[in-house]
Order: C-alpha cells, then sequence, then structure tokens
C-alpha cells in the first residue's frame, strides 16, 4: 500500500516551490494594474506567505534545530517571518489605489527575497545533506498534510484572488498546480 510519504515531495522541495508560487505572484503585480487586481495579487501573495511561514515554524524550523549548522541564519528566520506578518496586516488594511500599498509590497518583497536566499543557500542545502530521502518525503508528507488544513478554510478566498489577480495563461498553471495538489490529496485519502 503506497503511503502520502513515497508519493510526496521532499520538504525542501516543497519550500523551494512556495517560493516559487510567491515569486510568480509578485511578478504579476505592477502598479500600473488596477486596485482591484493589485489587491487580488497582493492578498495571494500574503495568504501564501502566511500558510508558508506557519508550515515552516511548525514543520521545518524545528526539525533543523536539531541538525549542525548555520545557527545564525535559524535564529534570525523566526523574527524575519514576525516582520513578514507585520508587514502583511498594513498591507491587507491599505488601500490598494494608494501607493502606500504599493511602497509596502515592495518592501515586504525585499524582506521576502532575502529570506528565500538564506533558505536556499543556506538551510535547504544543509536538510538535504543532513536528513535522509526518506526523512525529507516524510517532511514534505507532514507538510503536504498540515498545508491542507490551513488552506482549507481559505480555499474560496484563494481560488477567487487567484481568479482576479493573474492573467489568463498564469492562472492555466496555478489552476493545474492546484488540481495536483488536490489529487494528492483525494489519492492520500485512499492510500490511508
Amino acid at each position: 500500500m503506497l503511503t502520502l510519504s513515497k508519493l510526496s515531495p521532499s520538504i525542501t522541495d516543497m519550500i523551494r516551490f512556495d517560493h516559487s508560487h510567491v515569486l510568480l505572484a509578485f511578478h504579476q503585480y505592477t502598479t500600473s494594474k488596477k486596485p482591484a487586481v493589485k489587491k487580488a495579487l497582493a492578498e495571494t501573495i500574503c495568504s501564501a506567505l502566511d500558510i508558508h511561514a506557519q508550515l515552516e515554524e511548525e514543520i521545518f524550523y524545528p526539525q533543523m534545530r536539531q541538525l549542525d549548522g548555520d545557527a545564525a541564519v535559524r535564529q534570525k528566520s523566526v523574527p524575519e517571518h514576525q516582520e513578514m506578518r507585520r508587514l502583511i496586516a498594513e498591507l491587507r488594511a491599505t488601500d490598494a489605489a494608494t501607493t502606500r500599498h504599493d511602497t509596502l509590497l515592495l518592501e515586504m518583497m525585499r524582506g521576502v527575497l532575502h529570506h528565500v536566499a538564506d533558505e536556499e543557500t543556506v538551510l535547504l542545502p544543509e536538510a538535504e545533506t543532513q536528513l535522509t530521502t526518506r526523512r525529507l518525503s516524510e517532511l514534505g508528507a507532514q507538510m503536504t498534510q498540515r498545508r491542507m488544513a490551513l488552506v482549507k478554510p481559505q480555499a474560496g478566498k484563494i481560488a477567487a484572488n487567484t481568479l482576479v489577480g493573474f492573467s489568463s495563461s498564469t492562472t492555466a498553471w496555478v489552476m493545474g498546480a492546484a488540481g495536483v495538489l488536490l489529487a494528492a490529496r483525494l489519492f492520500a485519502r485512499k492510500a490511508a
């Protein structure tokens, strides 16, 4: 019988996918877009970052604290998430028709890019070097299950923002990725 951990991407691949998803949404954002589109893209980014940070804090970082590696990068990760959450709250409360909204999004994304660089050049390689492939997949399965629980109450909002915020070609790609996640979830139910 197949288990979710045998089918799940590794936790490090999932983290990289999350980073790519946020960067894709950010690249769709321009100051010249309609306020409704800017708000939808910003909300897509904020929701993805909220979920991503919670998953890392609950699953990835506790595992990383048990390994040898760059303690400085690990120690600053959670405070960086806290600053990001502060900016998310302010961004969500700001009218997308204002330049303040654009400024906040750019400020948040500067921090995200720095954080992503640290994770992808330090933490993810450390995990891949020090953890077995099996353990990385087990953690990926845990992350998948927890992500489904976090996404479920927001699924309608996430879908609506995706449709408003992304161009039609990108929407097809994003919806395809969402379909893959849904298929994995359904398969996991059958395998369990």
